[in-house]
């Protein structure tokens, strides 16, 4: 008798259409990494002007590329080889996203998110082939950054997890495959770095500047890490940190000077102010 996963190994042998769902900024550069690559492109969202934003980032690196934006999600994934999740870090988000994309999408297709954190065993619960769900974590910006975390579910099918391998490489990533843990290696090894970085500041340690040249100079980083949660965002910041605490303990306990700044709207480069200042964006 064909296993399920025999008849996507051999049915399925190599990806050629994918859909990108959310044309925000990991979702936009996925999908232009992609089409740069050769791949036919379909991006879902429901907003016009990510729609817009999204087709023009595309359009910088493949402007002859095979790709469209959509509203629908159900439009986009129809004819999909592989469906890549890009929505924001809200577990009942994505958790709806699977289970419509599992009604949608072909039989074969595998579905694949791109959290940074959230259970992508709990995901594939949602759908009829928890088989052919796994993790597929690229980093901003996707266009520049080497890394692919490739996240085994419980139920991932090494078919399924080859099928994310061979599309990542294809786009000139290294993978590494890691288990289906909170926060994977890199968002628990980046959270407990800049937590206490954080804490430090608030300790009175040194001030945000000398903490980030510290960094950067004494451990050869690129980025200091309150520079780097700045960029990071500090509310995608406190909502791992949260996450990380629930999970796995205090160590990532976030510190009341990094809640403040939250409430306060000070979020980092895309408001202007976080842990250090930042000139208004060009419009």
């Amino acid at each position: 008798m064909t296993r399920p996963d025999d008849r996507l190994a051999t049915s399925h042998p190599t990806v050629r259409r994918v859909a990108v769902l959310g044309a925000g900024t990991m979702g936009s550069g996925i999908a232009a990494l992609l089409a740069e690559h050769g791949f036919a492109v379909r991006i879902a969202d429901p907003s016009p002007d990510a729609r817009e934003r999204a087709l023009a980032r595309v359009a910088k690196r493949a402007p002859d590329a095979d790709v469209a934006a959509v509203a629908e999600l159900e439009e986009a994934v129809a004819e999909a080889d592989l469906v890549i999740e890009a929505a924001p870090e809200v577990l009942a988000l994505k958790e709806d996203l699977f289970r419509r994309v599992d009604a949608a999408a072909p039989a074969h297709a595998v579905l694949a998110t791109n959290t940074s954190q959230l259970s992508v065993t709990a995901l594939a619960a949602t759908t009829g082939r928890a088989t052919q769900v796994c993790g597929m974590h690229w980093f901003n910006p996707p266009e520049r950054m080497r890394l692919v975390e490739s996240v085994r579910g419980l139920t991932s099918s090494d078919a399924t997890m080859a099928v994310v391998r061979s599309v990542a490489e294809a786009c000139g990533k290294t993978v590494v495959e890691v288990a289906d843990r909170q926060g994977f290696v890199t968002t628990r090894v980046l959270a407990a770095t800049l937590v206490e970085a954080m804490r430090m500041h608030e300790e009175g340690v040194a001030t945000a500047g000398d903490i980030d040249a510290a960094v950067k100079l004494g451990l050869n980083h690129p980025m200091g890490p309150l520079e780097l949660a700045d960029y990071v965002g500090l509310d995608v910041m406190l909502a791992i940190a949260d996450s990380l605490t629930e999970a796995l303990g205090e160590r990532f306990r976030p510190p009341q000077g990094l809640r403040k700044r939250v409430e306060a709207g000070q979020l980092g480069r895309k408001t202007g102010q976080g842990y250090h200042a930042y000139p208004p964006r060009a419009s």
